[in-house]
């Protein structure tokens, strides 16, 4: 009798063991929101959504990650903010909105600083790029564990223009953040900030003639829908930043953050490689559409950067300039 009530004692122990057990994964969730303002056509987000999913396979659920598409939780500013405020935990953003952290960071969109996109990936894989990155970390706190190829930027309007000069006057939309006026203010352009989401608008009712993206972006916003020129600028070579927050990355073990570093350059790597195969695509295909897509004169816009804008007034040094454009 003695051991049947033992034998059944054991049963109800192990039961409980078990059931203690299953729960445990579930009682420790973390759920993490990461947000960007891309389509969900984009490879920004259908490769954050791949790394999300695997970063919750690889450990076993501990971590829910929900992507937030579109600027559902706010422009570019408004993620950033987010971001060091804690209520939100993973951004993919372009530095430019880091710099006003760290400035020196921001010195990569500086107009013409890069040969092309493998100058730009060698970049992130440098010593300067380490050192800015860990500049960035200690001034924020937030963590950068992946770089995304993004395009060359080139500019849409609807006035043609061919140099520098035929800028002049042209009512131009550029993110909000002080990297992106310097082109357009050293040609007299009139500059107008106008958050992501509301640019199509903008060019379809004429608040704005022009706009400046990939033509990437400008394939997946319809830009092209309501504008008649695309002009070859390529004044920069844009790159997205994968970031941590960081009450997030300070929580995290060695072991997790080597995880979620791997997995989001893995989504990033994907990522780029769909972005360069469309590049290469889209010329043909925007022209195909009916619309003018010329190059220009690069050399006045360099030049009228150079005389207008030096590194210094926008928070950048020379050594670090001269260090990227050293790479190979």
């Amino acid at each position: 009798m003695k051991a049947i009530t033992l034998i059944r004692t054991t049963s109800v122990l192990t039961a409980a063991l078990v059931a203690v057990g299953a729960a445990a994964p579930a009682a420790a969730q973390t759920k993490l929101k990461w947000a960007h303002v891309y389509e969900t056509s984009e490879p920004f987000h259908t490769s954050s959504v791949w790394a999300a999913e695997e970063i919750r396979k690889r450990t076993n659920g501990k971590y829910d990650i929900q992507v937030f598409p579109a600027s559902s939780l706010g422009k570019e500013t408004d993620i950033n903010q987010g971001l060091q405020l804690g209520t939100i935990d993973i951004i993919i953003s372009g530095l430019s909105f880091a710099a006003r952290s760290f400035p020196r960071i921001g010195v990569s969109y500086y107009p013409f600083i890069f040969r092309d996109a493998d100058h730009v990936l060698n970049y992130a894989k440098s010593d300067v790029f380490r050192e800015l990155t860990e500049g960035y970390r200690q001034k924020s706190g937030a963590q950068i564990t992946a770089v995304t190829y993004y395009g060359a930027r080139h500019s849409t309007s609807n006035k043609d223009f061919n140099d520098c000069a035929g800028m002049k006057n042209l009512k131009m939309r550029v993110p909000d953040a002080p990297a992106y006026t310097a082109l357009p203010r050293s040609c007299g352009a009139n500059v107008t900030p106008i958050a992501f989401a509301e640019v199509y608008l903008a060019l379809q009712n004429g608040t704005v003639d022009a706009q400046e993206n990939p033509l990437t972006t400008i394939e997946a916003k319809k830009f092209y829908e309501v504008q008649k020129y695309i002009i070859l600028t390529g004044h920069i070579l844009d790159a997205l930043s994968t970031q941590i927050g960081g009450h997030v990355w300070a929580k995290l073990s060695d072991a997790e953050k080597k995880l979620f570093t791997e997995v989001m350059q893995q989504a990033a790597a994907q990522a780029t490689a769909e972005i360069k195969k469309r590049e290469g695509e889209l010329v043909d295909e925007f022209r195909k559409k009916g619309l003018v897509v010329h190059a220009v004169e690069r050399k006045s816009f360099q030049d009228a950067v150079m005389k207008t804008v030096s590194l210094e007034s926008m928070g950048y040094t020379k050594s670090d300039w001269d260090r990227i454009q050293a790479i190979k």
